[in-house]
């Protein structure tokens, strides 16, 4: 039985709290937790929480490109509760790190780094030699020793960072120290009936522990993206190796479940990023310039024979050469099979496909609807199936999928057996033809939300398409009546939650920046400041962090008081 909640969504990183270090930290989701209790809410969502740490730049900041599956993020560990001592030199550095507007990713994991390898030289074989630790040490065998050794030398590579008390040593008693910290604060909300909600990455680094302690598991000779969607007219090139699913699934996919199972130790529902990858995944060559040269694996390709006998298409070797760019073809050759070929993603805007008579056109146009729509129905379901179930079947948690882009028909139907929760917004329907989604008429299994960190929040988007024509059908949707000037932001912003609170979708959770939004007295100047990510830019700097302290968002009384009544109105809670 899954309980109805409602919630808030932000990244741990956006936190802000009077303690925090220049970023949020575990410590500060008490905070959050208490906010909750007083506004009635009973989960909060987070972004991936592992170690990213690569290069030590910015490019780390990137929450979905693991260096591990499995160990935690340093630059979410609070200091003092290590061990380190707020003196005077601490206080001035807290209050300088924390007067940027928002996280200053290089600066704030340098200065953590260096407190912290001094405090390892203090404390940390006293700390190691604990029974605690050696609990924690055996319970992690199974990732630690070789997370441990990736980072000792992947920090002797670098120059810049001083070797200090960075040993295999030193990332075991941090990874021990923040899973301390972790789950004391899940002990904390689960007694104040707060629930959590991870986030699971679809992909890892190319770089990361994992692949390199199994690369048998993962496809290093390619990469992982997704064709183009509503985030990105040309697609999106992760960067991420695939996965070698039948290599996986050998040991009973083994590696998944770990995965999963260390996730429940902190989460009691979990987020699956990119849940198309389990049925299939956009797969780009490395060598590839665009998202539109990628194909799904696995896929069913068509030969020449084929594409006459069951489409009329006549298929020519010169559809496969470019004309004027890279991506000016017409289809792809499958480098493992020989004599077979995938059709390019929305290939009709190429030159080859202008130049083919109507007859040929309509031809391709029935071609390219079955192979991306149709045609792997079944094949993709079975896939899925196959594991999902095993996966799923591992923990307790409960799972949420994000069903969003270019959803094959087989998605809801294996997402509704598993009892799978789809997510559901508002501003992209999945109904074909639909122009902006009702939140009433969402499926019960559902999460309901505003907009997601790869998205405009609110006002965001009121600002950028106020003029166009899904906003006015939006607010002849709320019944308003004549022009919308900009001061009808706050009609706007309870007119949407008004309306997303009456969704009989079993969670409702929004992101803490639509939240604000609500009260013109706490909320943010710019609205183009609140985005978390912009996936159209593959270099995006994830930074962004609330303006405002959590100890002031719980003396926002006006607020507070709206959400609890909006919640209570409409009984969310009620099975």
């Amino acid at each position: 039985m899954i309980e109805p909640r409602v919630g808030v969504a932000v990244p741990v990183f956006s936190l802000r709290s009077e303690n925090s270090l220049g970023v949020g930290e575990f410590e500060d989701l008490r905070l959050l937790v208490d906010w909750c209790v007083k506004t009635g809410q009973n989960i909060i969502q987070l972004l991936p929480i592992n170690d990213t740490t690569l290069t030590h730049t910015r490019k780390d900041s990137y929450p979905y490109s693991a260096i591990s599956a499995f160990a935690l993020h340093p630059q979410y560990i609070c200091l003092p509760k290590t061990g380190v001592f707020v003196d005077k030199t601490y206080i001035r550095m807290r209050s300088e790190l924390n007067d940027g507007l928002d996280v200053d990713y290089e600066k704030v994991n340098e200065v953590k780094m260096a407190l912290l390898s001094k405090q390892f030289l203090k404390c940390g074989a006293a700390d190691m030699a604990t029974d605690e630790y050696a609990d924690f040490e055996k319970n992690n065998a199974f990732w630690l020793p070789a997370y441990a050794d990736f980072c000792a030398k992947r920090d002797a590579k670098w120059k810049a960072v001083s070797r200090g008390a960075r040993c295999r040593e030193f990332y075991c008693w941090l990874q021990f120290h923040l899973d301390r910290q972790l789950h004391s604060v899940v002990d904390y909300a689960h007694s104040k009936g707060v629930a959590f909600k991870g986030d699971l990455p679809i992909g890892v680094s190319p770089d990361s522990v994992d692949v390199i302690q199994y690369p048998s598991l993962f496809n290093t000779d390619c990469s992982a993206g997704a064709p183009p969607d509503f985030f990105s007219a040309d697609g999106q090139n992760w960067g991420f190796p695939t996965y070698n699913w039948e290599e996986m699934s050998k040991d009973g996919y083994l590696w998944w479940k770990n995965r999963l199972k260390k996730m429940s130790e902190y989460f009691d529902v979990f987020r699956i990023d990119h849940i198309l990858g389990f049925f299939r995944i956009w797969e780009i060559p490395l060598e590839a310039t665009s998202g539109m040269l990628g194909h799904f694996n696995p896929a069913l390709p068509l030969t020449p024979d084929e594409m006459e006998k069951l489409y009329g298409f006549r298929f020519k070797e010169a559809f496969l050469e470019a004309v004027y760019c890279p991506t000016d073809v017409l289809f792809l050759k499958d480098e493992k099979h020989p004599g077979m070929y995938f059709p390019r993603i929305s290939a009709q805007q190429t030159s080859h496909y202008d130049a083919l008579p109507q007859d040929q056109k309509d031809a391709f146009n029935r071609l390219h609807e079955d192979f991306f729509y149709h045609r792997h129905d079944e094949f993709w379901k079975k896939g899925a199936l196959k594991k999902l179930k095993p996966l799923l079947g591992c923990t307790n948690m409960v799972a949420c999928g994000e069903d969003l882009g270019m959803i094959p028909a087989c998605v809801p139907e294996v997402m509704k057996k598993l009892n799978i929760l789809s997510l559901e917004i508002q501003a992209m329907p999945k109904a074909y033809g639909t122009e902006f989604g009702d939140p009433k008429q969402n499926p019960r299994m559902s999460v309901c939300t505003t907009s997601t960190h790869d998205m405009p929040p609110l006002r965001l988007w009121w600002e950028l398409n106020r003029g166009d024509k899904d906003a006015r059908f939006f607010y002849n949707y709320l019944h308003w009546e004549g022009d919308v000037p900009f001061y009808a932001e706050d009609w706007l912003i309870r007119g949407i939650f008004e309306d997303h609170f009456k969704s009989p979708s079993i969670y409702k959770i929004f992101p803490i920046q639509d939240y604000m939004a609500i009260s013109a007295e706490i909320r943010r100047i710019m609205p183009a400041e609140e985005q978390i990510n912009n996936p159209a830019d593959p270099n995006h700097y994830w930074r962004y962090r609330m303006h405002i302290s959590l100890e002031r968002l719980l003396e926002e009384e006006n607020l507070a008081t709206y959400i609890r009544e909006l919640i209570l109105k409409n009984n969310s809670f009620a099975d």
